[in-house]
């Protein structure tokens, strides 16, 4: 083999030698010596041991599949790619430096090697991780319009390469340990199964459910009193999960009756319009306006007097008067009434006696009373002396 012999040979037949090569390096002449002389020669090539230096990925799913880079030297010709004691699916010798290859199933960390004429590689390390598996997500729905933070619970997490809600990329994502994610809900609609991905493959898939925003259209009534308590019943959809009822700045008590319909107990508040808000799972509603209403005040009844079987129209001053909806003369209402301002009533008093407090009630509350006294008719009872003069 060039100028060195063969370490050993055997003479099988007048046309078969088995020979060892010696050591040597590139293309030698190859010649074989009889009694009758020296042959021609033949050219046989010494291959270079591959070497490796690098696999990409490094890791990839305990089912196999995987497709990996192989790079190094000396890759021409391989014969063999194996993982641990298991050859590869498939590989493909693109250069002298670089192997494309399928990793077959496998667990845990395994040795790949290349094997070529020129004899096996050393060895990278390979890692086959297990697929991801999910347990629980929380909460499990979020506002339709994305944004809502979840946190995602289960085994094999760690080196997350994509969190997926239906066919949406979560906003961004972070793994916080081998069993947990946090990750930011893209925008979607109704119920959809979300997933890890991971160099050991995609997890199985749990529920998440989009919640449209809530509208509202209507409350009733639009307006009350300035302190707490009245009763206000909110109209709308996608009310359901309703986490908050706000008048103005100020949250509410409330009870969510169905999808549509939420009763409110509106809370205290100064004297004019707020903006009535829902806020849902599904985000915060548009507003409506509730409008406060002061209480009234009366400052004058006028006459202050009339007779006991009723009929007399009184003037009843004040501020606040607007939208009355009682005037009441002691226990009784009055006959009729009618505002005709902020600041003034004409009512007719209902038959009473003697001195009874006279109230008015509008949306903001009662009034505090003024009086108004009834007087008895006069009866004659004779008259002295019963006759007179004519001029």
């Amino acid at each position: 083999f060039g100028g060195n012999p063969a370490l050993s040979f055997t003479v099988n037949s007048a046309t078969q030698i088995t020979a060892v090569v010696p050591v040597g390096t590139g293309a030698v002449p190859v010649t074989v010596t009889t009694p009758g002389g020296t042959s021609n020669s033949v050219t046989y090539a010494y291959v270079v041991a591959p070497v490796l230096t690098a696999v990409s990925p490094v890791q990839g799913r305990a089912s196999g599949g995987t497709t990996v880079i192989l790079t190094g030297t000396g890759l021409t010709g391989a014969t063999a790619v194996s993982f641990g004691s298991n050859p590869a699916t498939s590989f493909t010798v693109n250069s002298a430096t670089q192997i494309t290859a399928v990793a077959p199933a496998g667990t845990g960390p395994v040795s790949v090697s290349v094997t070529t004429p020129g004899g096996t590689s050393n060895s990278v390390v390979y890692t086959y991780v297990a697929a991801p598996v999910l347990t629980a997500i929380f909460p499990v729905q979020g506002r339709a319009s994305g944004g809502t933070t979840v946190i995602l619970t289960g085994a094999g997490l760690t080196g997350a390469t994509a969190v997926s809600f239906g066919s949406s990329a979560a906003t961004s994502y972070t793994v916080n340990s081998a069993t947990q994610i946090t990750a930011v809900a893209p925008a979607g609609t109704g119920p959809v199964s979300v997933s890890v991905t991971t160099p050991g493959g995609t997890s199985n898939s749990v529920v998440y459910t989009y919640v449209a925003t809530p509208a509202l259209t209507a409350l009733s009534p639009n307006q009350g009193p300035t302190d707490a308590g009245a009763s206000v019943t909110l109209t709308g959809t996608a009310l359901t999960t309703t986490n908050t009822v706000s008048f103005g700045a100020t949250p509410a008590a409330f009870t969510v009756l169905s999808d549509t319909t939420v009763v409110a107990q509106a809370p205290a508040g100064p004297a004019g319009p707020v903006p009535v808000t829902v806020t849902t799972v599904g985000g915060t509603s548009n507003s409506v306006v509730y409008a406060y209403v002061a209480a009234p005040v009366l400052t004058g009844v006028s006459p202050v007097q009339g007779r006991a079987s009723g009929g007399t129209t009184v003037i009843l001053t004040g501020v606040g008067l607007t939208g009355a909806t009682a005037v009441n003369f002691g226990g009784n209402p009055a006959l009729s009434f009618t505002v005709n301002s902020a600041t003034q009533i004409t009512a007719v008093a209902p038959v009473g006696t003697g001195a009874v407090p006279v109230t008015v009630t509008t949306v903001g509350g009662t009034t505090g009373p003024v009086y108004f006294f009834y007087v008895v008719a006069p009866s004659l009872t004779a008259v002295s002396p019963n006759q007179g003069r004519a001029s």
